[in-house]
Parts: structure tokens; sequence; C-alpha cells
């Protein structure tokens, strides 16, 4: 982990969220899934939790920028912080689901996954905007069809709702259905796992994990499956 200073070169509305244009050193550059922490040394008691969206010039894309923040702001940064996502290499159809909000924390992954030549499916009923043109867009509703055909599935879902998740897919029969799935699980990490407060803990087959650290990326097959459904290898 390592600890430095940036600077806000740009505003971005994407996706129907704010991203952040940021310059920093290159150590500091968080992969797909993994976070930063970000304070602005205004009076915001607590640092915002930074993901990469996307590549840039000296920098990276971050999401979601707070409305406070200016072009040329500077920012005190500490990261990158917990597990991203481990894209497969062997991987060639990839489906990419953002269940409840924008798809951002997933575009990380797509220039690899073209870099790699692989197919790659964005599931979503959330705005997604300015994508390469080689990447298709389906509803959630088409979601059974694409697990069935990708050969790995990231999913970005809120901890709350990922009971709710895990429930839709086993009722799909699509726990088993994808040979590699992870998923990140949206949740505070106020402490970047420095203080182990616990805000952040998520049930696991192997008990409590902090997000924070052991997370945010999760690998599917890691949690619980619901009642009456059988989870195979994630």
């Amino acid at each position: 982990m390592n600890a430095g200073v940036g600077k806000v070169l740009e505003l971005i509305l994407q996706d129907g969220l704010r991203h952040a244009r940021i310059v920093c050193p290159e150590k500091l550059i968080p992969a797909p899934g993994q976070y930063l922490l970000a304070a602005d040394g205004s009076d915001s008691l607590l640092p915002v939790p930074l993901y990469h969206t996307d590549s840039s010039p000296d920098g990276f894309i971050a999401a979601p920028a707070p409305d406070s923040w200016t072009p040329g702001m500077e920012l005190f940064l500490r990261g990158p912080l917990g597990h991203g996502f481990t894209l497969p290499s062997s991987a060639r159809k990839i489906c990419l689901v953002a269940l409840d909000d924008s798809p951002s924390r997933l575009r990380g992954l797509i220039r690899l996954a073209l870099k790699q030549r692989a197919a790659v499916t964005l599931v979503t009923d959330s705005l997604a905007e300015n994508l390469p043109d080689e990447v298709e867009i389906q509803p959630l509703a088409s979601l059974s069809e694409i697990l069935a055909w990708a050969d790995y599935a990231a999913f970005d879902v809120t901890r709350e709702l990922l009971p709710e998740l895990l429930k839709r897919l086993g009722k799909q029969n699509q726990l088993s259905a994808v040979k590699e799935a992870e998923v990140l699980v949206r949740t505070p990490v106020p402490c970047g796992g420095i203080a182990e407060c616990g805000v952040c803990a998520v049930t696991t087959k192997s008990g409590w994990k902090m997000a924070c650290k052991d997370g945010p990326v999760f690998r599917l097959s890691d949690f619980p499956s619901p009642s009456g459904s059988g989870q195979g290898e994630g």
C-alpha cells in the first residue's frame, strides 16, 4: 500500500455518475475492482473510495467523484487497497453484470478483455455510454441466457442486494453455469483495512470477511448457496 498526492484534472459525467480524471504516481493506480481512499483536505471527515474505470495518461479515471470536487483540486491518496478482479487469460466470452447501479466500476475490465481478444457483453438496465463498438449491451432480463454463454462473469452489487443476486442466480440454476465468476461487493470501507471496524463485514462460507481488505471483489463460490440450490466453483 502506498500514499501520495494526486490532482483532479477533469470531471466527467458518464453512465449517470460523476467521474474524475486523476493525475497521480503510477504506484497509486488501482487495478479494476481495487480502490483508493482519497481525501481532499476539506472538512470532510471520511475519505472517499475511488474505483478504477479506465486508463488515462499519467493516472486513471475514477468513480464516483464527490459533488464538491473541482478541476485542479489536490487529493491525498492511499492505496491501492483490497483485492480486485482476476480476469482469466483463457476467458474468451466475458459477461459484466451491473445489477443495481452504474456499470462504471466494471469498465476497467473492458480494455483488458478486448486486449485478449475476448467477446464482451455488458448486462445492465442502467445507463451505459461511450462503450467500445465491440461491447454488446443486454438488459438484465437476458441474464440467464448470457451467463449460459459466458466463461467468465463479473458482477457489481451492493452488500444489501447480494442475497437477492445469489437467490436470483439459484432460481435460474446459474450458480454453476459460469466456469469462473467474481463479485464486487459495494459497501462502506471507511478505514481502508486499518481499523478492522467491521462496518464492511460480508458473510462468506468461511465466516465473516472484511470487504475493505478481503474484498471488495470475492469469488462467487465464496458465498453460501441460497436455500435449495447448489453452487459450483466460481
